[in-house]
């Protein structure tokens, strides 16, 4: 069983930045291809950025494109993401997920292990 646990999320000005990084249990874990997705309250979930096992391929959905970028550190077992030039609409329940297999796609299903989320505010 693959355990997540996500961290680093908080309240943040409009314009400011946050690093949230997403810790994966070791075992087998650099396997796994990694996304983030984010649910606001009365919306549905939807995907943020996702990465390969390896880092060597990304995607990312057009509303966080130049602002956020997502990396990972397999020695560290943890993926991160860097969100900069945040706006109130980023305000959301960040999770992260791993799937078996990197697909480049934010479907929910795809992915088999959920953390339990990291709450993001943007608000002055």
């Amino acid at each position: 069983q693959l355990q997540l646990v996500e961290s680093g999320g908080g309240l943040v000005q409009p314009g400011g930045s946050l690093r949230l990084s997403c810790a994966v249990s070791k075992f087998r874990g650099d396997f796994y291809a990694i996304g983030w997705f984010r649910q606001a309250p009365g919306k549905e979930r939807e995907g943020v950025s996702c990465i390969n096992s390896s880092g060597g391929l990304t995607n990312y959905a057009d509303s966080v494109k130049g602002r956020f970028t997502i990396s990972r550190d397999n020695a560290k077992s943890t993926v991160y993401l860097q969100m900069n030039s945040l706006k109130p609409e980023d305000t959301a329940i960040y999770y992260c997920a791993a799937s078996r297999f990197y697909t480049g796609s934010f479907y929910p299903k795809f992915y088999n292990y959920w953390g339990q989320g990291t709450q993001v505010t943007v608000s002055s």
